[in-house]
């Protein structure tokens, strides 16, 4: 798989500015670093280190260093990455102290996402952590009211526990619940980032995610497909912006305060698709299965991002038309 363009490095890089100083000649602890995020996390961490001459290092926790060796040598093979084999919620720790930890990995099994926030607390605790960043997810607020157009970090929603569904949702509240707990109890900073959605190089085409599905159907050059009416509406941020974002919360966050993590452009399903054809294809034709019923709200699901940019100046600055090019041309790649 090829490497993150320098262009989507250089801007993390950059954006951070004097922030990387504060990881210079630290261990960091990361789990969840194989997939979408800890991929952006771990290149754009070693690039900075490299670039900056900081002198960090990191371990990943992976179900499979193989496969990691295979889909991305040059991460699974710097000589700044340990690979630690292993589960959240069964491997066995590594020595040493790690003063900054990631916990990005997930599961749709609520028990075994719980019991793997445990465990990776368990380690931080006994590890010298200071600071500890959770990616959480705004599947935590339930379904977002559709009068409220963005949803804020204060809104007192939930998801419901009687639908079957909703174990992924309630796995990352309890997970958020144990982080702030543990870090009170334990002295660290627990740091708690609720993510929405999002474009970018490593978002995998073949999942349960419209962008990457519509660039899929992009680059096969077929038709563009809608399962639904394409009137729910979403939000995207580009992953470099958002690498930067979780940087930023990890290192200057305020522990016990969750932050979103997206974009506050509200799009529709359809938007969405007809902003891909743009970008990539423009005659690429679109099929929409369903038909919208008058005077039904849409869908939403959508960020309010205004604690993050009042407390940590941050924002957007790649568009989503150019976030959806850059993916596209990335992932052309990989096609040849």
């Amino acid at each position: 798989m090829a490497k993150l363009p320098v262009q989507d490095l250089d801007h993390v890089l950059e954006n951070m500015g004097d922030g990387w100083s504060a990881l210079a000649g630290t261990r960091l602890f990361i789990t969840g670093g194989t997939g979408f995020v800890g991929k952006w996390l771990l290149e754009s961490l070693l690039w900075a280190s490299e670039r900056r001459n900081l002198g960090i290092s990191a371990t990943v926790l992976t179900r499979d260093p193989d496969r990691f060796h295979v889909e991305s040598p040059h991460l699974a093979g710097h000589r700044a990455v340990t690979l630690l084999r292993g589960h959240p919620h069964e491997f066995d720790f590594p020595a040493g102290e790690f003063p900054f930890v990631i916990h990005a990995a997930t599961t749709n099994a609520f028990d075994l996402d719980v019991e793997g926030t445990r465990r990776v607390l368990e380690f931080a605790r006994t590890h010298g952590a200071r600071r500890l960043l959770l990616t959480s997810s705004g599947a935590v607020y339930g379904t977002q009211p559709p009068e409220l157009t963005h949803i804020p970090e204060d809104y007192p929603g939930a998801p419901l526990t009687t639908d079957p569904a909703s174990g992924y949702a309630h796995a990352k509240r309890a997970s958020e619940f144990l982080c702030v707990a543990q870090a009170r109890q334990h002295g660290f900073a627990a740091l708690i980032a609720r993510m929405f959605a999002f474009v970018g190089p490593y978002l995998p085409l073949d999942r349960n995610f419209a962008a990457g599905n519509f660039i899929r159907d992009a680059l096969e050059g077929g038709t563009i497909r809608i399962k639904g009416d394409g009137t729910p509406c979403r939000s995207y941020l580009y992953a470099a912006d958002l690498a930067g974002w979780l940087w930023t919360i990890l290192l200057r966050g305020e522990p016990a305060r969750p932050y979103n993590v997206g974009s506050g452009r509200s799009v529709t399903i359809e938007e969405l698709a007809r902003t891909v054809a743009k970008m990539t294809r423009e005659e690429t034709p679109i099929e929409i299965a369903g038909t919208p019923v008058p005077g039904t709200p849409p869908a939403r699901y959508v960020p309010s991002v205004e604690r993050a940019r009042e407390e940590l100046g941050l924002q957007p600055i790649v568009s989503l038309e150019e976030g959806v090019r850059r993916t596209y041309d990335w992932a052309r790649e990989g096609f040849r």
